[in-house]
């Protein structure tokens, strides 16, 4: 499903020092795994190139077999449309659409008929229980409901890969570990490959699998 080969990214600014250094990692279809490490050991990093978001300086990223590297700015687009949802820490919400509006966007983008968006995004906010805030704008929802809002529209499209940065990151401990079941309800369900970067030891635990990094290369690697 995600096989990440020698995967090494430097950043200029950095004055050539490498944010990932050499990073072999493969995850299997619908496993759920954690990325733990300290600030700085390039867990973020290494997610936005899983998603696509950033390419390697060296090594390559392959999602089902197809390098993301060799590909064109479009192909790269098509591929975080068509099989990746992201979950963000601010959860990244537009402030001027309701609930509704938010979670029904990544489909109105691939050109689907406003009934069908109306309908899909109604499904998807029962799913997460928040059907009677479906004409809320995100001003008027706590923490905790905003995460829900960004964690139904990052499974508008139905991807088969879903990539969360710290999804707990902004909440209290009891929103978050709400959010924490959400998620494992969503992957038995759903069966997604779900890696999630985290600095909450219990995020980490609720997983199959935790990788760790230090220093930009990979220190741990533990099956639960």
């Amino acid at each position: 499903m995600i096989d990440v080969d020698a995967a090494t990214r430097r950043f200029e600014s950095r004055s050539g020092v490498a944010a990932l250094e050499g990073v072999t990692l493969t995850v299997p279809r619908g496993q759920m795994l954690s990325i733990v490490g300290p600030s700085g050991s390039g867990k973020s990093t290494l997610l936005n190139l899983i998603g696509a978001l950033d390419r390697p300086t060296s090594g390559e990223i392959r999602i089902e077999g197809e390098a993301l590297a060799q590909l064109s700015d479009d192909a790269r687009t098509r591929i975080r449309r068509d099989k990746i949802g992201f979950i963000f820490q601010s959860f990244n919400l537009l402030p001027s659409l309701n609930c509704l509006e938010n979670v029904g966007l990544p489909l109105h983008l691939r050109g689907w008929p406003r009934r069908k968006v109306t309908a899909r995004a109604h499904e998807l906010l029962d799913m997460v229980h928040l059907t009677d805030r479906a004409d809320h704008l995100p001003d008027e929802l706590s923490g905790g409901q905003r995460q829900r809002v960004a964690i139904a529209r990052a499974l508008a499209a139905q991807p088969t890969i879903l990539l969360a940065d710290e999804p707990t990151g902004n909440l209290d401990s009891r929103t978050g570990r709400d959010i924490l079941a959400l998620l494992a309800d969503l992957h038995t369900r759903f069966g997604a490959t779900i890696v999630v970067v985290t600095h909450d030891p219990n995020v980490a635990r609720s997983c199959q699998r935790i990788v760790t990094l230090q220093d930009g290369r990979v220190t741990g690697d533990v099956l639960q």
